[in-house]
């Protein structure tokens, strides 16, 4: 069987705290934890997991411990592949029981039991009550329900119990940021923020290409690692003059639907080109019900998709899937492939910010209602979350959908 093994590389001085913190010398020593905020590829991840552990297993004998992420399957992709190489190095034997999602870590006698969980939703909170705990550490905790974490925390009355926090930073309004990174002190917990420059691995070539691939809030969050408010225009740095002509060839074609009925109904037909790796939006249909004092039915909206697709041959239809009647006018024609429309919004609003800004999304002229709502999509500043204002995003949303459905699959 190939052993697995990790090969630490130059550490900075936030890591290097993070992984003694909790040791007898340190002045920390007594904390009851510690939060780890900042920049994404910052190397919390990597240091905090290893120590938790770390920690675990020189202080305590036969416990339980929880190890959270938003969903167990993104806490092994991206925590404990490089976790289990880091404890094997180190002389642990690490057995891991997928079905009872269950690490077993031990060396010598000592032995200690970590169990995944995640954090998704409300209901999470659930998978973990009752259980008695020595320790919990979330990765990601930003994303997580404050119901679940709670509930993980309040199951942490070992003595010598402590709390490990990491995150990327969303809004100031966010429960986390006011819980508990505002009152850290109060809550007796060690604080550290992290930026790109802690983490030694990187260089700065890949540093920058991080840079260039958030803007506006994103970048503050991301790249700086501020808790900013998601305000103004979303795409501010959208400019009408660069948009394109609209004779362009694809490799293969899409149309992208956000269907309403009283709302706006907004169809873009793209071609994408996979060598050059863009996508442009060549040709649109936009109708407004309200405006036009008639409400179109599914047939006449199918009519106009199949107006909008013309003679091409499209791969795919992308649909709001919440528009059950359309996507089922579109299947009983029988002449689209139809696929629901991933509909993950700041995600998506975030991945369209990302192509828009390296080039790979691009707006022929001849979109006018695109380009009109590029140019007045804004945040909704009243909304403790980030959420986009219900106005002037039909076509922000139809873009969104191929952006998350289509060109996020391809890595772009």
């Amino acid at each position: 069987m190939k052993t697995s093994y990790f090969r630490w590389g130059r550490m900075s001085r936030r890591q290097k705290k993070v992984l003694t913190w909790w040791t007898e010398k340190s002045k920390y020593a007594d904390y009851n934890g510690i939060i780890c905020d900042g920049a994404i590829r910052a190397g919390k991840s990597v240091s905090m997991a290893f120590s938790f552990v770390l920690w675990a297993m020189n202080t305590f004998d036969r416990e339980n411990f929880a190890m959270c992420g938003k969903t167990i399957a993104s806490f092994r992709r991206n925590v404990l592949g490089t976790l289990k190489s880091q404890l094997k190095a180190r002389g642990y034997t690490v057995t891991e029981k997928r079905t009872e999602n269950l690490v077993v870590v031990s060396k010598g006698d000592k032995a200690n039991l970590f169990y995944i969980f995640g954090g998704k939703d409300e209901s999470s909170q659930n998978l973990i009550q009752g259980m008695t705990l020595a320790g919990v550490f979330f990765d990601e905790v930003a994303l997580m329900p404050e119901s679940f974490v709670n509930q993980a925390t309040a199951r942490c009355s070992v003595d010598g119990s402590k709390f490990w926090f990491n995150c990327n930073p969303e809004g100031p309004q966010h429960w986390f940021y006011i819980n508990w990174v505002l009152k850290c002190r109060k809550r007796k917990l060690l604080y550290l923020h992290f930026t790109m420059d802690d983490n030694l691995t990187l260089s700065e070539k890949i540093k920058e290409r991080y840079r260039s691939q958030y803007v506006g809030v994103f970048y503050d969050r991301f790249i700086r690692g501020l808790w900013v408010v998601a305000s103004g225009l979303i795409y501010p740095y959208f400019d009408a003059r660069k948009c394109c002509d609209g004779d362009v060839e694809g490799d293969e074609y899409y149309i992208s639907v956000d269907y309403g009925t009283m709302n706006p109904c907004s169809m873009g037909l793209w071609a994408i080109d996979y060598g050059n790796q863009t996508a442009t939006r060549i040709k649109e249909f936009y109708y407004d019900g309200r405006k036009k004092g008639r409400q179109l039915t599914d047939s006449e909206y199918y009519e106009h998709l199949e107006e909008l697709a013309g003679d091409l041959i499209i791969h795919s239809v992308i649909v709001d899937p919440s528009a059950a009647s359309f996507i089922a006018e579109i299947r009983r024609n029988g002449v689209f492939i139809v696929r629901k429309a991933n509909n993950d919004v700041v995600d998506g609003i975030r991945l369209t910010g990302k192509l828009l800004n390296n080039g790979n999304l691009l707006i022929a002229k001849c979109c006018k209602d695109a380009i009109r709502e590029f140019q007045s999509y804004t945040w909704d500043e009243t909304s403790n979350e980030d959420k986009p204002r219900k106005e002037n995003d039909h076509a922000m949303d139809d873009i969104r959908y191929l952006c998350n459905t289509i060109l996020k699959p391809l890595g772009w």
